[in-house]
């Protein structure tokens, strides 16, 4: 079986198994309305960074 990350976690998410909060941000600015996202969904203030240059 040939499964993206993105298709695995809507997946477990389809099944009831709690997935990271995740977004796209392709510049600073993004980052930033992503963060304010994240903090809204979540109430969390610390968060991990996936990235990929």
């Amino acid at each position: 079986m040939n499964l993206h990350e993105y298709q695995g976690k809507s997946i477990l998410k389809d099944f009831g198994v709690a997935v990271p909060v995740g977004f796209v941000a392709k510049t600073p600015e993004e980052a930033i309305e992503a963060a304010k996202k994240i903090k809204a969904l979540t109430n969390m203030d610390t968060w991990a960074i996936k990235a990929q240059i």
